[in-house]
């Protein structure tokens, strides 16, 4: 495959978290025509017409806002953030039976739309949205996938790079498996430049590590209890991980795929290391995963497969 050019993408929905996607890209450059989707048709067009009025302070790429699925049509990528927003105190998971079946309506008429798109869902919980979605339409896994664990391992470096005093972008670790409380720090594999982080000084202990992870594990509720939803960084994950298509990178991003037998599991979607390009989404095979991430992991795909099969007996 190869870079496309002249990139169209539509991002789906128009609240906080679509509007800082579609935001981010702009001020990325990420595509020649960004398409913000919403039936608020009120809403969407004043959205659109705010980042327009930026046109002298941006490139070249345009937006539009509009409530007619028929303006999405040939798009390149399809970035979905529609649904109902996560509430105070409320887990991912709890938000499943709402989004699903807005998704069961919306999903199949963007693919029909696209049918040659890369889609990527960020909507909550994304990981059984995926698996629900891929079910629903029948497309190849790999062109069907979630952002999944981009923004929690962003959270994991951010975290790692403050108390190393470092730049985040030379941590090199991996948040795993649920975009939610079930996920998992990749301890064994994470390094700080080309340091293993067990070997750098000052060391962090275990608990350190414990305390880390809790952390980006809980920081969406800490910020929803703020200031009622998490945007600015989800937008700039959701844009990178478009951007990896668009310029068909082969980038390794820690996204939710639906695994067909890769590390044992079969049918559940959630976060592994991945090389992400314009053919969509494959996830690495062979990530070497200490026995405690390896039964974590498992762990982490029987809660998404018992959450998924107790929301199709609601469909």
């Amino acid at each position: 495959m190869a870079v496309i050019e002249n990139a169209k993408v539509t991002v789906v929905g128009a609240g906080a978290v679509g509007s800082a996607t579609a935001y981010a890209m702009l001020i990325r450059s990420s595509a020649r025509q960004v398409v913000l989707y919403d039936i608020d048709r009120a809403r969407v067009e004043a959205e659109a017409l705010d980042l327009a009025h930026g046109a002298m302070f941006l490139g070249a790429g345009t937006v539009t806002g509009t409530s007619d699925i028929d303006r999405t049509v040939g798009s390149h990528v399809i970035v979905v953030t529609a649904g109902a927003a996560q509430r105070p105190g409320q887990t991912r998971l709890e938000l499943i039976e709402t989004n699903a079946r807005i998704f069961r309506t919306m999903i199949p008429q963007l693919v029909a739309a696209s049918p040659r798109a890369i889609v990527i869902v960020v909507t909550n919980p994304c990981d059984v949205l995926t698996m629900l979605a891929v079910e629903q339409t029948g497309i190849d896994p790999a062109r069907l996938f979630a952002s999944g664990c981009v923004l929690d391992t962003s959270r994991l470096r951010w975290a790692i790079a403050q108390r190393a005093c470092v730049d985040a972008r030379s941590v090199h670790a991996n948040i795993a498996g649920e975009h939610g409380d079930s996920q998992l720090p990749l301890w064994s594999s994470a390094t700080i430049g080309p340091v293993p982080i067990a070997e750098w000084e000052p060391a962090f202990d275990d608990d350190e590590l414990d305390r880390i992870a809790h952390g980006v594990r809980t920081a969406a509720y800490a910020i929803i209890e703020g200031k009622g939803a998490t945007n600015y960084a989800i937008g700039l994950a959701g844009t990178r991980v478009a951007e990896a298509v668009l310029r068909d990178e082969r980038a390794i991003l820690p996204v939710s795929t639906v695994l067909q037998g890769d590390y044992g599991i079969d049918g559940v979607a959630l976060s592994i290391p991945s090389v992400v390009g314009s053919a969509g989404a494959v996830p690495i095979p062979h990530v070497r995963l200490a026995d405690r991430e390896r039964e974590q992991l498992e762990a982490s795909a029987r809660t998404l497969a018992e959450t998924a099969a107790a929301v199709r007996a609601t469909l």
